[in-house]
């Protein structure tokens, strides 16, 4: 369906060590792509390393920290080194909230555009050289549904992905005919621990899985729906189950969308 395009491609994926990154690293060990993997909790990493190395598939993993801004640049430069390219970067580590915005301290909201949208930004930036001096490359971004509309406990989350969206589709713009495709995955609600890590207003963990997201799409069936369109070089692919209407309605309807949000359960 899809296993020719990332054929032997060179594939770095962040938040590589659960839920969609892992997912999205299992099937693509399948197509034999070489990847890399890198998250911040390395005994992770290994694990997922050795989940796709029984694919016979190339691994190399590299720990690293979104929030250290100022070590992505030389990580980047290390990724690269692994394999001498990279081909496609899946720029998937991130962190949500469960916070109401009066009670959020900024600090948590810089935390949180600091991980989802600086990390991968700054990453992007770092890589695009080498791939416009390749003639190729592919820039991932997941995003979420979140990007696309407001939603209740979500502000800090729902900016940075939005933020997400303004400069991907920029990159999409500026390169696509220099041969450096952006695609933007929105997930809805994907059945992974994401909410259980979520941050809340003080900086902790949430500790939950929220009934929506263990209700939501495997995480298998997420990754065979990203990866073909991936494939298809898509701009833009909105992937979950019901909930995804809301983005339908946000753009299309939106006097409908602002009576339906107050009323959704944001958990």
């Amino acid at each position: 369906m899809y296993n020719s395009y990332f054929d032997n491609k060179i594939i770095w994926i962040t938040g590589a060590s659960s839920g969609i990154g892992e997912a999205l690293a299992v099937s693509l060990a399948k197509c034999n792509a070489r990847l890399i993997l890198s998250s911040r909790r390395e005994s992770e990493l290994l694990r997922v390393k050795d989940l796709c190395e029984q694919s016979g598939s190339k691994v190399k993993i590299l720990v690293l920290d979104l929030l250290k801004s100022d070590e992505l640049v030389q990580k980047s430069k290390e990724a690269i080194s692994l394999y001498g390219k990279i081909d496609i970067f899946i720029n998937n580590g991130g962190v949500t909230q469960r916070s109401l915005i009066v009670e959020t301290p900024i600090e948590v909201d810089r935390k949180i555009m600091e991980v989802d949208y600086f990390g991968g930004v700054i990453i992007t930036k770092a890589i695009l050289p080498t791939m416009i001096e390749n003639k190729y490359g592919h820039i991932v971004s997941i995003s979420s549904i979140s990007g696309c509309f407001g939603f209740p406990l979500r502000s800090a989350y729902c900016a940075a992905k939005h933020a997400m969206y303004g400069f991907f589709e920029t990159v999409h713009a500026e390169l696509s005919d220099k041969n450096i495709f952006s695609t933007i995955i929105a997930p809805g609600r994907i059945n992974t621990t994401i909410s259980t890590n979520a941050i809340t207003k003080d900086g902790t963990a949430y500790g939950k899985m929220d009934h929506g997201q263990a209700g939501g799409m495997d995480v298998t069936v997420f990754a065979h729906k990203t990866l073909k369109a991936i494939s298809k070089k898509k701009v833009e692919a909105v992937i979950g189950g019901k909930e995804i209407i809301m983005v339908f309605l946000r753009r299309k309807f939106s006097f409908v969308f602002f009576r339906i949000v107050k009323k959704v359960n944001p958990i």
